[in-house]
């Protein structure tokens, strides 16, 4: 296991001393005796924790030096953590270094145990920052594209294929599980497409009652039925020169499948108890999480209608499907919904981390955006652990239930390491090696192995 690097600024050599003696089976210690040497070590970058002596030459019977250096700290090395060492009855400068920025303080005569608990937690603070940087370079160089986030080469290639499909008028069927995002593509594949100043109008066709059905997408004339009080402009004729999003396609009664065919194969429609035939210029994008083949064989759904609006087939791969995207998309949802509630800085802990990579989120990104208000709405800290998420250890996924073998067992346990320490590194092989105690031919190997994306 490679030490953590432990930064001792220290001047008197019987403490420097004792301090190595204690501390260097623990962590990688280099000592300096006084402020310029500390600068030029600390302007490296490679130490996340120091101890600074407030007693420093060339006058190391006051604080001046110690504090002097200690206001530099910020921003010769911004991401370092400081824990000052000051006498017993020196509170006033012990105050006016947490005032200057650091992290914590410990008092002459230095008690070694306590000294130790400081370090535990500083290291820790450190180690949480650093994960949520790297979470934040993420999500800072994603993709996006018209509210959707992806950097997998599978949310890419979706991308990828949006882009070409939505300059042209073809039928656009969509397809995938639920919460995968399917009206987010309806609505990138409107923006992008030169109809993006027309109306974009939206139609759950399985939340309509099917007697009501007919009237809301085609709509009807004042009389047509009993409470038809006046004329009703239905969705088609709302999206005139628009889009049209018909979601829960699946859900259509065989019945209006077959008004629809005729709108797409004739671009016309009627209203409910009207003789006038309206002809129409309107985009259809349609999207469905159920298996429209096999509804076709199973005689639910028209294979005439299927072939009409499956022209553009976009099929969006679950959550599990693009992993390098969960940690990303989580951290955005964190970021927004913190915002919204003026929670302050809110991070992950490493092991909430880890389980939001190694739950298998049959609900997909619509799981993982709820799971992130609950635990803002719980929360009493500013670090979401895996309980407040509702991923804790004594939650298993249905999917997962079933016994693995060893070999199984082995081979996920691994994979999600290697994910993990890829995710917390920023994909730097290098360091991800070090946190695994590995060498870099190795995890390249690993990589390979479990086919694991890298963006």
């Amino acid at each position: 296991m490679v030490k953590e690097k432990l930064l001792i600024i220290e001047d008197e050599p019987s403490v420097a001393k004792q301090l190595k003696w204690s501390l260097n089976e623990l962590y990688d210690i280099t000592i300096v005796p006084d402020a310029k040497k500390a600068r030029k070590l600390l302007a490296s970058g490679a130490f996340p924790v120091a101890t600074l002596d407030l007693g420093l030459p060339p006058d190391p019977d006051t604080p001046r030096e110690g504090l002097n250096l200690l206001s530099e700290i910020s921003s010769i090395s911004p991401y370092t953590k400081t824990i000052v060492i000051t006498g017993n009855t020196e509170q006033e400068n012990a105050v006016k270094a947490v005032s200057l920025g650091a992290i914590d303080f410990c008092a002459k005569p230095i008690d070694l145990k306590v000294l130790q608990i400081i370090l535990n937690r500083t290291f820790r603070m450190y180690r949480l920052e650093e994960a949520n940087r790297h979470l934040q370079q993420q999500a800072d160089h994603c993709i996006l594209l018209c509210g959707m986030l992806g950097g997998s080469p599978a949310m890419q290639k979706v991308f990828s294929f949006v882009r070409k499909v939505s300059g042209n008028d073809y039928p656009v069927l969509v397809t995938g599980g639920s919460g995968t995002g399917k009206e987010m593509v309806a609505h990138a594949i409107h923006e992008l497409s030169p109809r993006d100043k027309k109306p974009f109008v939206i139609i759950n066709c399985g939340a309509i009652p099917e007697n009501l059905l007919e009237s809301e997408l085609f709509g009807h004339e004042k009389g047509s039925f009993t409470g038809a009080v006046s004329r009703n402009i239905g969705k088609f004729e709302q999206a005139d020169t628009g889009t049209i999003f018909l979601d829960e396609i699946g859900e259509l009664p065989l019945g209006m499948q077959v008004k629809i065919l005729r709108c797409l194969q004739e671009g016309t429609i009627e209203r409910v108890g009207g003789n006038k035939t309206l002809s129409l210029d309107v985009r259809v994008v349609a999207a469905t999480n159920v298996d429209l083949k096999d509804a076709v064989s199973k005689g639910t759904f028209r294979e005439d209608l299927y072939f009409r609006l499956n022209v553009v087939p976009v099929k969006l791969p679950l959550l599990s499907e693009r992993p390098e995207d969960i940690i990303m998309l989580a951290q955005h949802f964190l970021q927004t919904e913190a915002k919204v509630l003026k929670a302050g800085n809110v991070s992950f802990s490493p092991s909430a981390i880890a389980a939001l990579s190694a739950h298998s989120w049959p609900g997909n990104v619509r799981e993982l955006q709820n799971r992130i208000r609950r635990a803002l709405s719980i929360l009493s800290g500013q670090v979401i652990t895996p309980e407040d998420l509702g991923l804790d250890e004594g939650q298993e996924d249905t999917e997962e239930q079933r016994l693995l073998t060893l070999q199984e067992a082995r081979e996920q346990a691994e994979k999600r390491c290697v994910q993990h320490a890829l995710i917390l590194t920023g994909n730097n092989i290098s360091q991800a090696a070090k946190l695994l105690a590995t060498s870099r031919p190795t995890l390249h190997d690993l990589i390979k192995k479990h086919k694991i994306n890298q963006v």
